[in-house]
């Protein structure tokens, strides 16, 4: 299952709030490209009826299904990455990675979302 971390989930439900965005979902996704590398994204959107929807420390989470797969088992945290420099990252957990497995979603500190 997907999950987001407390740490991840205040600077989505604040983003959600600052962007007039609180009766939308976040919606994750996930995909492999050409060299196998794992790329994430994640925005608020209205669900559908075909998603699957989590409701994970207060967040409203939807997974298309092409992408439930690829986020099975990920954890999706808040993290600073250099002082005063926080990020969202993914973290698989029962997945071989390649590198750190650590992989940052760009966007800085707000909760903008790629």
């Amino acid at each position: 299952m997907f999950n987001p971390t407390p740490a991840a989930a205040r600077p989505i439900r604040q983003a959600a709030q600052a962007s007039g965005a609180a009766e939308l979902a976040l919606r994750v996704a996930a995909k492999k490209d050409a060299a196998g590398e794992m790329r994430y994204g994640m925005g608020f959107d209205d669900p559908k009826d075909e998603h699957m929807k989590l409701d994970q420390e207060g967040v409203a989470v939807v997974i298309g299904g092409e992408s439930q797969e690829l986020l099975f088992d990920t954890v999706l945290d808040f993290v600073e990455i250099n002082p005063g420099e926080s990020n969202f990252i993914f973290v698989p957990t029962s997945q071989p990675s390649c590198g750190s497995g650590l992989v940052t979603t760009g966007g800085g500190n707000k909760g903008a979302t790629h």
